[in-house]
């Protein structure tokens, strides 16, 4: 626990940082708000059918007190009875109904965030975010959104039901005693207190280990994807070292929260404990005759007795409640802080030096060729001295082939990731054209096939479907006949339905090569940037695809990058790149 000082005294320092924190629950909440609304009303009501078993357990106790010799009248155990069983369904009943509407709640939150956390990691419009790791977009839509779960479900609705239900359970026992009554009141304001130090260890601790489990993922990731480096370099055993190191931590930080919320728990319990021995206490002693109190009643009846003191448990139990979930506030305000880091990072353009936000585009409903403005781009990696891309002017008419070639390392797919909206550049800006229109570079308007091909699990018409969800299976056929690939299509086992393994198993890189091709016609978009479409390919597969590359020019600009001369031969003009800047720009006739 060497570390949660630390971040205790971070997070005090930073209290504008709670209160954004805080803000951002709110807001995310009222997406749910009605459901929690209606959640917290009938837990609250539910104290009602607290009060009707405690009254008829009561009535029973007095009855069975006051004939004890004679024998108990069938009436009243009937009566008693039925009170107690209509206070049982009554609270069954309601506590039910509010779990189910307060889980529907929680999930429609949860499902908005996760549609944010996708749109802000797949950008209809704007530049996706690089910074962000796969591993922590992954940890923020599965565990991270998922910690807000119990937040939404018992904190949430416990504030309406406390004032709610431990209204009722006061007004009860205020008809019978009004002396336990302000013994509970008295109680009441030892909780506020104690919640706030116990929700500010816990958010420190939280933070503290989700911060480790998006370490250990992204590290987890890392090893994996480069596991066949590590293994051929005699690396493995360190990089299992760095595992294990990285899990040891997430075990100890999970271990500090277990530890901060048994501990707040038990408080809380310590306090409630406390008051309801008090009541207990007064209430024995007025049973006995004890008491002898110049204000306080000093007697008290069997019934009365057992009625405060069921109901007692009852009043705090709203507040037990939201002790717990003060604890899962204080936890889903630590994973706010994680998921607003990927949600808040919305794509913004440069033009002319001023900050701008992307505005939402139009795809054309018919292809028209779009043209590419880039004025002075710039990109730089994090880590590297030399620019990926300096100062970079470049125009594209619409409709025209544009080939971008140069030694590995130039700059060519980053160029090709800024034309296409997929990156923002660092200085400069970039431009897509429609007719009269200029609109921040954005990958709305372009079908993208890079380098290596993907292929999702599932079957070849799944992945088809992803560059248009509406396309029939004509639609698809006709797609394949377009660029002349029909016997490709003729040639898998079950046609449209066949399945393909991870990353395209099964299929050979130049029909993963030619199926890519298919979907970018189907995306039906004014601009296409390919990054070596013909890498790894037969003289007849590259034949193949040049042919393909010319159909799809048809009615949209190409941009591409390649090494292949017999691709750059189809090129109306040819970019040369050197270490990041254009070398040359050869126009072809």
């Amino acid at each position: 626990m060497n570390d949660i000082p630390d971040h205790l005294a971070r997070l005090g320092r930073d209290g504008e940082g709670q209160q954004r924190a805080g803000g951002l629950l709110t807001d995310w909440a009222a997406v749910g708000e009605p459901a929690f609304r209606q959640a917290g009303t009938l837990r609250g009501l539910s104290s009602a059918g607290h009060v009707l078993w405690a009254a008829g357990l009561g009535r029973a106790a007095q009855t069975a007190l006051r004939t004890p010799t004679a024998g108990v009248p069938l009436t009243s155990v009937f009566s008693s009875t039925a009170l107690v069983a209509a206070g049982l369904l009554l609270r069954a009943v309601l506590l039910a109904a509010a779990d189910r509407i307060a889980d529907d709640g929680a999930a429609a939150v949860q499902d908005h965030l996760r549609t944010r956390l996708l749109g802000a990691a797949l950008p209809m419009t704007g530049t996706p975010r690089e910074e962000v790791s796969d591993a922590a977009l992954a940890e923020a839509l599965d565990s991270e959104v998922g910690r807000l779960s119990q937040w939404l479900t018992t904190y949430v609705p416990a504030r309406r039901a406390m004032l709610l239900g431990s209204g009722i359970v006061l007004a009860a026992v205020l008809t019978r005693s009004w002396a336990v009554a302000l013994m509970l009141v008295l109680a009441t304001p030892l909780l506020p207190f104690n919640l706030k130090v116990i929700g500010m260890g816990t958010r420190a601790a939280v933070h503290a280990q989700l911060t480790a489990t998006r370490r250990l993922s992204t590290r987890l990731l890392d090893q994996l994807r480069g596991l066949p480096t590590l293994v051929g370099l005699g690396a493995g055993e360190e990089a299992v070292l760095t595992i294990e190191a990285a899990d040891r931590e997430l075990a100890r930080r999970t271990r500090t929260v277990l530890r901060v919320a048994f501990l707040s728990t038990a408080w809380v319990e310590l306090l409630i404990t406390v008051a309801m021995a008090v009541v207990a206490t007064y209430c024995g002693l007025a049973l006995l005759g004890y008491l002898d109190l110049p204000v306080v009643p000093s007697t008290m009846s069997l019934g009365t007795a057992l009625f405060v003191l069921v109901l007692t448990p009852a009043y705090f139990a709203p507040a037990r409640e939201l002790a717990r979930g003060y604890h899962a506030r204080a936890e889903a305000s630590a994973a706010a802080e994680l998921i607003a880091e990927i949600i808040d990072g919305t794509a913004v353009a440069s033009v002319g030096g001023h900050v701008a936000r992307v505005p939402a585009v139009r795809r054309p409903s018919l292809p028209s060729p779009a043209g590419l403005i880039m004025e002075g781009v710039g990109v730089r990696y994090p880590g590297r001295d030399d620019a990926a891309l300096d100062d970079i002017t470049l125009t594209v008419p619409p409709g025209s082939i544009v080939a971008i070639g140069g030694p590995s390392g130039a700059g060519k797919t980053t160029l090709l990731s800024v034309a296409a909206g997929l990156r923002e550049p660092d200085h400069g800006w970039c431009l897509h054209t429609t007719g009269s229109a200029a609109l921040p570079a954005s990958p709305t308007m372009t079908a993208w096939a890079g380098q290596p091909s993907y292929l999702l699990p599932g079957t070849l018409r799944d992945n088809l479907l992803l560059a248009r969800r509406d396309a029939d299976d004509v639609q698809l056929t006709a797609a394949f006949a377009a660029l002349g690939f029909e016997d490709l299509l003729a040639a898998l086992p079950q046609g449209l339905g066949t399945r393909l393994g991870e990353r395209g198993r099964g299929l050979s890189s130049g029909q993963m090569q030619q199926l890519v091709l298919v979907r970018a016609l189907l995306r039906d978009t004014p601009l296409l940037c390919l990054d070596e479409p013909t890498a790894h390919l037969d003289p007849d597969g590259e034949a193949r695809v040049i042919g393909a590359v010319r159909t799809l020019a048809r009615s949209r600009t190409v941009l591409l990058t390649t090494h292949s001369p017999a691709l750059l031969e189809i090129a109306d003009d040819i970019v040369q790149l050197s270490q990041g800047r254009v070398s040359r720009i050869r126009e072809r006739l």
